[in-house]
């Protein structure tokens, strides 16, 4: 299980391919199912994810935590 001091993903979503918004929604639809701590890795090539997903952390109360490695971007749930 993953814990709130670790950063390694409990999940990964590939949303490769996938235009925006498509990964932003698919981070809203499994994130809540994920416990509280727990960090998901979003794969996505759009362009527009490396804004639109650390905007949409902003405006749910969640933790970007930044992206690790080219178009992955992790974030963890923090309620």
């Amino acid at each position: 299980m993953t814990t709130a001091g670790d950063d390694s993903p409990a999940e990964v979503l590939d949303c490769l391919g996938q235009r925006c918004p498509l990964p932003v929604i698919a981070l809203a639809k499994r994130l809540p199912a994920l416990p509280v701590g727990a960090v998901v890795r979003v794969l996505a090539d759009d362009p527009a994810a490396a804004n639109d997903i650390p905007a949409w952390c902003r405006m749910k109360s969640q933790e970007y935590l930044g992206s690790p490695e080219h178009a992955a971007f992790d974030v963890r749930r923090v309620t």
